[in-house]
């Protein structure tokens, strides 16, 4: 189990907007020290600054773009090299994409899997094993209602989130008695940048969605319980269990409606 939140490191990455910076904010108000980590330095020197004011949090800043090759290995070298164990590890780094085969961009449906999959799975790997060695710790997965169905016209980031719920489960399982939690946070529609990067702006604002303290407090309310996983909101966590009870082809036609692209 985590020793304690209080003086001890968490490292989110993506902590620049969204969920990731809401992360910051929580932990930080538990007294938790934090390494932050994403592209947009002004922003992480921002939300530094705001953390320290107000919780008088420390806060080290660390920019990268994860989707590079050999990125998470730099970045857990440089968190290792400033004296830094990470006692919490918050993977929210991903991005996702929407469109139809004729507009998808293969380059960036790779550059996807990358980020929301190999990234993710190297930083857990990596961070676990020490986390091991200490004998507590923990790893909270930002994963996605979509992980439990495949959805149209979003076949690579549901897919993406498929396999991190997966992987975080099993790793749930074999680090359990070991003192080490890895939970999945699976989100639903949430009110951040996500959608207008994915191609669909304006998407959370159109439709029902939750905000991101109510987001984050469900993701650390259940890594308290030492759960594998929860879906924020019960309406999400209804129709993650309803697609189970439909055929695959009933379940991946009927999202289809979701997002499908408009006649031009």
């Amino acid at each position: 189990m985590l020793k304690a939140y209080a003086d001890h490191w968490g490292l989110i990455t993506g902590a620049s907007s969204g969920i990731g910076a809401e992360f910051a904010r929580q932990l930080a108000a538990r007294g938790m020290h934090l390494v932050l980590v994403a592209r947009r330095e002004q922003r992480l020197r921002e939300l530094a600054n705001e953390l320290q004011v107000a919780h008088g949090t420390k806060c080290e800043i660390i920019v990268s773009d994860l989707a590079k090759p050999g990125e998470p290995a730099k970045v857990l070298a440089d968190v290792r090299a400033r004296g830094i164990d990470v006692e919490l590890l918050v993977n929210n780094a991903g991005f996702g994409m929407v469109s139809g085969i004729d507009e998808t961009e293969v380059d960036r449906a790779l550059e996807l899997i990358r980020l929301n999959v190999s990234t993710l799975t190297e930083m857990t790997l990596l961070v676990v094993k020490d986390q091991v060695v200490r004998g507590h710790g923990g790893v909270i997965n930002i994963g996605s209602v979509v992980a439990f169905q495949p959805v149209g016209y979003m076949g690579v980031y549901a897919a993406s989130k498929a396999f991190v719920l997966h992987f975080s489960e099993a790793l749930w399982a074999e680090m359990r008695p070991r003192g080490v939690t890895v939970t999945t946070l699976c989100p639903g529609t949430t009110r951040t940048e996500f959608f207008d990067v994915s191609g669909v702006p304006g998407w959370a604002e159109k439709n029902r969605s939750q905000d991101v303290k109510t987001v984050v407090r469900t993701g650390l309310a259940a890594f308290d319980k030492r759960k594998q996983y929860v879906v924020s909101g019960w309406i999400n966590y209804i129709l993650s269990l309803a697609v189970r009870l439909a055929t695959r082809a009933t379940v991946v036609k009927g999202s289809m409606s979701v997002f499908r692209p408009r006649k031009k």
